[in-house]
């Protein structure tokens, strides 16, 4: 997305909160986190990324504003070695919508969506089923970006031995493919499900 596209869809996600977009300051904070040095995948190119795919989808949501924003924070802090990045990232969101101003309860429902993107977790409602949707949408990219994000990711964990991280990557990808549907929502699900199964099944074969 260009600058100005982020732009709108930050400002217009505040609005559908019924409260004023706070400051630049904050949009400009996170886009800082997102362009961190040891980031490779989880950049300002994924949630680009994940902003588009909203931006076609958001009639399928509930509280649009709040996936939105959810978006916006769910890969806020990425720490590689740490395992409480999306509870951090949680925090932050929830914190930042009630000193803007938002509703007790739209920032208790922006905290659930952030930590619904530990993909351990069954989403729960449409909202949730939305996010994880976009969130996992690189599954199902077409060949060479499917390609350059599993480059990607193998760079954010070079520090793992290779004879460690590649089992431990097929495991992963092996648990998408296990699942009945890995897309939840209907139209995502009939874009991106048939590519999916097959980047996931090329990569674990190797």
């Amino acid at each position: 997305m260009t600058p100005e596209a982020l732009h709108a869809n930050w400002t217009e996600a505040w609005r559908a909160l019924g409260v004023a977009s706070p400051s630049d300051a904050l949009c400009t904070a996170l886009q800082q986190r997102y362009s961190e040095p040891q980031r490779h995948y989880h950049t300002m190119q994924h949630l680009g990324e994940c902003l588009a795919w909203f931006e076609r989808e958001k009639a399928n949501a509930e509280h649009p504003g709040e996936v939105a924003l959810a978006l916006w924070f769910h890969d806020a802090i990425y720490d590689v070695h740490a395992h409480d990045n999306e509870a951090r990232s949680a925090d932050w969101a929830r914190q930042a919508l009630i000193e803007a101003g938002a509703t007790g309860a739209a920032a208790e429902r922006v905290h659930a969506l952030v930590m619904a993107t530990h993909h351990d977790a069954v989403p729960e409602g449409r909202d949730a089923e939305l996010l994880i949707d976009i969130d996992l949408s690189i599954l199902g990219a077409e060949r060479a970006r499917f390609d350059e994000y599993e480059r990607q990711v193998h760079a954010e964990y070079a520090f793992v031995p290779e004879d460690v991280r590649l089992p431990r990557r097929r495991a992963i990808l092996q648990r998408f493919l296990d699942r009945k549907a890995i897309y939840a929502t209907p139209r995502m699900h009939a874009q991106l499900e048939a590519q999916a199964r097959i980047n996931l099944q090329r990569s674990i074969a190797g």
